[in-house]
């Protein structure tokens, strides 16, 4: 499952694609039209009870929050968005995570490195709540 998934008008082909191979793709559009605790409800039912692996991919952000990265991409979520997003993961059977796309060298300020820390520390609170069979707390 991919969430948020978005580029320019131009083309579709990777998302056909993905869509060809069973892949379930929300763009950006349906994960604003929806919001996001409906869509992560989907995503806990899809993945059950099932080990998960989550990858989260830093470029998932607008770049005006996270412009260290290699591919960004405007009209992503804001970080409050970004950081909401993980917190519903709550009840997934999630074994592991990692985050991806930090680029230190496009990032001057460092904020994309500090908010990449601060997701993957999110990610890590939803690990050990979900590896102690805990509720997250929202």
């Amino acid at each position: 499952m991919q969430i948020g998934i978005r580029g320019t008008a131009y083309n579709t082909e990777d998302i056909d694609w993905g869509l060809e191979q069973g892949v379930r793709i929300i763009r950006v559009e349906e994960l604003f039209e929806r919001g996001i605790p409906d869509v992560m409800a989907e995503a806990r039912k899809i993945v059950g009870d099932r080990p998960t692996y989550c990858t989260y991919d830093i470029d998932f952000v607008d770049p005006t929050f996270a412009p260290g990265t290699g591919t960004p991409e405007i009209g992503g979520p804001n970080s409050f968005q970004a950081q909401q997003v993980i917190r519903e993961l709550d009840g997934v059977n999630l074994v592991g995570a990692d985050l991806v796309e930090v680029a230190p060298p496009f990032d001057n300020a460092g904020g994309t490195a500090w908010l990449g820390a601060s997701l993957i520390f999110e990610l890590i609170c939803v690990l050990t709540r979900s590896i102690q069979g805990k509720p997250v707390v929202k």
